[in-house]
């Protein structure tokens, strides 16, 4: 093949016939029985093509060297540059760029071409931290549902605080594999939040009365999501609540009436700068005197320590007693144990979480009512 004679051809073949003559070229530049000195003409022939006039030539060009790693690498570069649907292609699919050349491309690109770059098969974490931080609506969730990428939480969490009011990207992370239990709160709490907003908005009810129905909520789902996190990632889900001023008495209190004693430990742990190990062996001895210290050092009200100590002694005995295994009745006993025990005390704080309690405990009521009509619905 003479290159010369290529470039006359080129010159009046049909735009068509040039397309088909992309691919045929580069399935010869990938065939193993092509010589080795006719390898330099092809990619001589190959990269004239990056000038022809059509774009349907250079599209089919892109096609065909996109899934190939022994891809002309200059070649794959000025077709990145190209229209965006031509561009698109290789950003999506070849194995020839760099992280560096992504995440600037990234940096410098439209929406369209993050996407691409956003879809392609094992997108590295260093690529998506790019795409979290700078990439358009779109392009994020594309990673997001990008199964095959490597996502850090800091870059998922990074997602969340820039696009989580929004719900269909709410759903998609919600939805997402191996969601980090910090960013899955963060969610939870701009649903509550929204939620909030549009009932206050509304005027279905008073913005105060919103504002306790969905911190209610909120605190429910956070301590449903902590029964379901593993206990190494427990120390960043409290960090999160701590950061931002949601890891509260109430919550604390509730957690450990639904039988979530791991969260309050690693809580107390956290706040004190104390070991895990040494706070689970004081909560679990069930002293009080023992664990006066580390509860005061964690910086946690006083006159809540025996509401705490209550719900940790009646755990301990309903665990003793074979109580309910089901989760709702459990968590009812719990409360309704805690209150039998400090309905005298007077406190504005503990009045707050004795009402908190007894919601708590109306709450677990209906839920058990409801599993029962389920269950008996389903037998």
């Amino acid at each position: 093949m003479d290159v010369g004679d290529f470039l006359k051809w080129t010159e009046s073949a049909p735009p068509t016939y040039r397309a088909a003559a992309a691919r045929t070229l580069a399935g010869a530049y990938f065939d193993d029985r092509t010589a080795d000195e006719t390898y330099d003409v092809i990619e001589a022939a190959l990269t004239i093509l990056l000038d022809d006039a059509s774009p349907d030539v250079r599209r089919a060009l892109a096609d065909a060297l996109a899934d190939h790693p022994e891809a002309p690498r200059h070649i794959m570069l000025a077709l990145a540059t190209d229209q965006a649907e031509i561009a698109a292609t290789v950003l999506a699919r070849s194995p020839v760029f760099i992280d560096e050349e992504l995440v600037d491309i990234v940096a410098a690109s439209d929406e369209r071409l993050q996407v691409a770059i956003a879809s392609r098969a094992g997108l590295s974490g260093a690529v998506s931290a790019a795409l979290a931080e700078v990439g358009e609506r779109e392009a994020c969730r594309t990673l997001v549902a990008n199964d095959g990428a490597q996502a850090a939480r800091i870059s998922l969490r990074r997602i969340a605080e820039r696009f989580g009011d929004e719900p269909a990207m709410r759903e998609l992370m919600l939805a997402r594999r191996g969601l980090p239990s910090d960013v899955r709160q963060l969610l939870v709490r701009r649903l509550s939040d929204a939620l909030g907003d549009l009932v206050a908005a509304r005027s279905w009810v008073p913005e105060e009365r919103a504002k306790k129905i969905t911190g209610d909520a909120c605190d429910r789902a956070t301590v449903a999501l902590a029964a379901e996190t593993e206990s190494e990632d427990l120390p960043a889900l409290v960090e999160h609540l701590r950061i931002t001023g949601q890891l509260t008495t109430a919550l604390l209190l509730r957690a450990v009436c639904a039988g979530n004693v791991a969260l309050f430990e690693t809580a107390l742990a956290v706040l004190a700068h104390v070991p895990e190990t040494r706070v689970t062996s004081l909560v679990r001895a069930g002293r009080t005197s023992s664990l006066r210290a580390v509860y005061a050092k964690a910086g946690l009200p006083a006159v809540a320590l025996d509401a705490f100590a209550a719900a940790l002694d009646t755990c301990r005995r309903i665990a003793e007693e074979g109580g309910p295994r089901d989760r709702y009745r459990f968590t009812k006993h719990m409360v309704e144990g805690v209150l039998a025990r400090y309905h005298r005390i007077t406190d504005g704080e503990m009045n707050e979480l004795t009402a908190m309690l007894r919601r708590f405990a109306a709450d677990q009521a209906r839920e058990a009512a409801r599993d029962m009509a389920r269950g008996t619905r389903a037998a």
